[in-house]
């Protein structure tokens, strides 16, 4: 693609982002799309053939990015701590960065297998970077403590998207609890050191 086809291409989808996080995937035309991207409705279908697959390429820009920019913050890293709490805030601060756009997870098209697929793939990919940082830690049981991990943050983001009082403080508490609990266990959560943020295994 030229760059004036790149512009477009990448105009289009953030108009996309825009409208279906805040609309939802069925309330959205592509003539909002187009006006939101600058362009006429006809030159949106010379990208994108369909409001499925547009919403299959936001949601695959997305995906990739937050995978990317994960890898990018463990590459910083060196210790398993420090590994767990970038990936618990890398997860809840995804989400609440989207706070305003949660119909992208919540409107999205129904029964569309790519889409299915794609999102199972994305998991794993996710869970499998999540399973390499435990594994340089020395975990016995990488893929179940990564599930496990993966399934703590998953219901602490639930906060994130239902209470529309949820503040930047409130995302930033709830990872660091979430990369202790899992290092300490539940039963020395009970008793956290002064500043909450003890990582002694």
């Amino acid at each position: 693609m030229s760059s004036a086809s790149i512009d477009k291409h990448e105009a289009i989808l953030d108009a996309a982002y825009d409208l279906f996080g805040s609309g939802g995937f069925y309330e959205t035309k592509m003539s909002e799309v187009a006006e939101g991207a600058g362009i006429a409705k006809g030159t949106v279908y010379l990208y994108f053939k369909s409001k499925e697959e547009l919403f299959m390429a936001v949601t695959r820009r997305d995906c990739e990015g937050f995978l990317e920019q994960l890898a990018q913050k463990l590459a910083t890293c060196s210790a398993l701590t420090e590994k767990l709490s970038v990936i618990a805030r890398h997860h809840l601060f995804y989400y609440y960065e989207r706070k305003q756009h949660t119909k992208l997870f919540f409107r999205a098209p129904n029964n569309n297998p790519e889409l299915v697929a794609y999102m199972a793939e994305f998991m794993e990919a996710y869970m499998q970077a999540v399973v390499k940082v435990l594994l340089e830690g020395g975990a016995t049981e990488p893929e179940l403590m990564a599930q496990s991990y993966i399934g703590i943050l998953d219901r602490l983001k639930m906060d994130i998207l239902f209470n529309p009082e949820f503040a930047e403080e409130d995302a930033d508490k709830r990872a660091k609890f979430a990369a202790r609990l899992f290092m300490t266990g539940a039963l020395d959560s009970l008793h956290p050191e002064p500043d909450g943020l003890s990582f002694e295994p």
